[in-house]
């Protein structure tokens, strides 16, 4: 079994950064793709960004495209969303998700095996 923990998250002014960790344990190695997912009140789970296992692959969705980044360090088990330029319409809960295979990244709900519990992200304005 996997185990994921996010953390990072809580309340920034709008114009602001964040920065969330996922550290994934259990039963894991390093050969796993990545991805963040959020989810905003009354709205579906949409994706945010994945990264490949290496780390040479990465894509963020167009709404967060020049404001989020992906990325991991497989020495320290941790993937990371950089959040800058934050807006009111980023506030989410947002979910850490792994996949136990494949070589790249991977953008559908559906590709994902675990999922972390979620960290709340408000913007405020």
């Amino acid at each position: 079994q996997v185990q994921l923990v996010e953390s990072g998250g809580g309340l920034v002014q709008a114009g602001g950064s964040l920065r969330l960790s996922c550290a994934p344990s259990g039963r894991t190695s390093t050969m796993y793709a990545m991805g963040w997912f959020r989810q905003a009140p009354g709205k579906e789970r949409e994706f945010v960004a994945a990264i490949s296992w290496n780390g040479h692959n990465a894509y963020v969705a167009d709404s967060v495209k020049g404001r989020f980044a992906i990325s991991r360090d497989n020495a320290e088990n941790t993937v990371t969303l950089q959040m800058y330029g934050l807006k009111p319409e980023d506030t989410a809960v947002y979910y850490c998700a792994l996949r136990t295979s494949g070589y790249y990244y991977y953008t559908a709900l559906r590709d994902y095996d675990y999922w972390g519990q979620g960290t709340q992200v408000t913007v405020s304005s």
